[in-house]
């Protein structure tokens, strides 16, 4: 039997890698290795090895952030009961179901097979290498436009000006730029840690997983990835000094931040006055603003306890159609912000045990993981803000990835 699980918990650890290099790759091939690193998990046994679970209060603490997103993903299957899209619940729950499966894993751990600085290397490495694999996919693309139909990609979309336009208008297609840009970022942070030392290392790393970025174009990527770094700095102050200058960083960040909306184009003609106002706009103009509104037309129908687990797209198109937005319907847009999301399905009560949870990571973490928890926090915090982090399967694997890395890694080589 323990040879038996020496080779399962080898070939569970290798699914685990093989699960960390494809963060960054479409999310297709995401979702068999996740599901198959799971399965590994369980032929492999650990939740027969460890049938007790002390009540610790150590043990509660490791455990607590898996406890309340289980219990979340629990509340969401309740709202079955008030729901009136009962296939939109079913898909629902069945794309959240990691959330779930992640619980057991939190419980009762990975296995002694598990270096964390390999898995830190093996991210990088699955970093580097997506950069490189679209830059080439988005090169042949661009060269050979006719390839783009045995994708499914429409023509019209091949023909820009310059290639770096081509590559920000098309980079979603095959992976959402922002999913995208949050792996990355998790891998410069990694990079940073692993090889600060090594500067021959750490300067091309850091230059080609940064230039994805830029690449992409996106504004949210962009913010996240110098608030983390600002983070990083702020973490490698002396003690003594690190309060204040932290003051003082966070003030400037905040001033520069401010003064990057109040000057932005698609800000300057924003009435805050009436957030909620439905105005005719351009497409790629104030759209998230537009679609936020949408979400905040009649808060009194969901503010109590929510619409249900997935009833916020079909709320949402009913009132797209309702003001003459076809387009937005036909495609069935979400909130693109994960907070009105959570807070249309499960109401005010719902979205706060949402960021209840969301805490729990950071303080709760091992204190030895402490600081790449408030990392790996404050990047969804963010970027959930303009995003559905997770309306898309590669934005829960990534939550499950981080989650695993941050409590079950060993002392001995945390520094990821």
């Amino acid at each position: 039997m323990n040879k038996y699980r020496d080779i399962v918990g080898r070939i569970n650890y290798g699914l685990f890698l093989a699960v960390v290099f494809l963060l960054p790759f479409p999310q297709i091939c995401l979702r068999y290795a996740c599901v198959v690193w799971f399965i590994s998990w369980i032929l492999e046994l650990r939740w027969l090895q460890k049938p007790a679970i002390t009540l610790q209060l150590s043990t509660i603490k490791t455990i607590l952030p898996f406890i309340l997103f289980g219990l979340w993903y629990v509340w969401k299957g309740i709202s079955f009961f008030w729901c009136t899209d009962t296939d939109a619940w079913s898909w629902h729950m069945e794309r959240f179901l990691t959330f779930w499966l992640i619980v057991p894993i939190g419980i009762w751990g990975v296995n002694e097979h598990y270096n964390w600085r390999n898995v830190g290397l093996t991210l990088i490495i699955g970093c580097i290498s997506a950069v490189v694999f679209y830059l080439i996919l988005m090169t042949i693309l661009h060269v050979h436009p006719s390839w783009a139909a045995q994708l499914g990609m429409p023509a019209e979309w091949t023909y820009y000006d310059s290639w770096r336009m081509f590559f920000k208008e098309n980079i979603s297609f095959v992976k959402h730029r922002l999913f995208l840009s949050s792996v990355e970022i998790l891998g410069a942070i990694t990079a940073w840690r692993l090889f600060r030392k090594q500067w021959k290392i750490l300067f091309p790393t850091l230059a080609i997983m940064l230039s994805i970025i830029v690449l992409s174009d996106s504004r949210q990527a962009m913010i996240s990835a110098i608030v983390l770094a600002i983070m990083e700095f702020i973490f490698a102050l002396p003690e003594k000094h690190k309060i204040r200058r932290s003051i003082a960083i966070i003030i400037i960040g905040i001033v520069l931040l401010g003064s990057i909306f109040a000057i932005h184009p698609r800000m300057k003609d924003f009435n805050y006055g009436a957030f909620t106002e439905i105005r005719k706009v351009d497409y790629n103009h104030d759209v998230r603003l537009l679609l936020w509104s949408f979400a905040l037309q009649q808060p009194r129908d969901y503010m109590a306890y929510g619409l249900g687990a997935g009833q916020s797209t079909p709320y949402l198109t009913e009132k797209y159609r309702t003001f003459g937005y076809d387009y937005f319907a036909d495609a069935q847009l979400d909130s693109h912000n994960q907070y009105l999301t959570e807070m249309l399905e499960l109401g005010i009560p719902g979205l706060l045990f949402f960021l209840l949870a969301w805490l729990s990571i950071p303080l709760c973490a091992p204190k030895q993981n402490e600081q790449i928890a408030w990392l790996f926090t404050v990047l969804f915090i963010l970027n959930m803000f303009t995003e559905c982090m997770f309306g898309r399967f590669c934005g829960i694997v990534i939550w499950a990835v981080g989650l695993v890395t941050i409590y079950l890694s060993a002392p001995a080589d945390t520094d990821v």
